[in-house]
């Protein structure tokens, strides 16, 4: 099980979820992303996509108004 990050601090959508979905591509189950974004329209798309998707999904608020996205890869 690997833990990758993704930096998208500085990145308005849809460059965040547009990263996320080719990085997860390339990933294996059980594998771990963290996405690091400080946009509030990622930080709704992200989540909701990877929820979607079926992935595990946990958010940490790092700072005000900037937050890491855990993704679980699950399929």
């Amino acid at each position: 099980m690997a833990e990758l990050r993704l930096d998208c601090l500085g990145e308005a959508c849809p460059v965040p979820l547009l990263k996320t979905q080719k990085k997860m591509e390339g990933m294996k189950v059980g594998d771990i992303l963290v996405v690091e974004i400080d946009h509030s329209c990622a930080m709704k798309n992200v989540p909701e996509w990877a929820r979607k998707e079926g992935h595990n999904v946990e958010i940490e608020e790092v700072d005000d108004g900037q937050w890491e996205i855990y993704i679980e890869k699950t399929k």
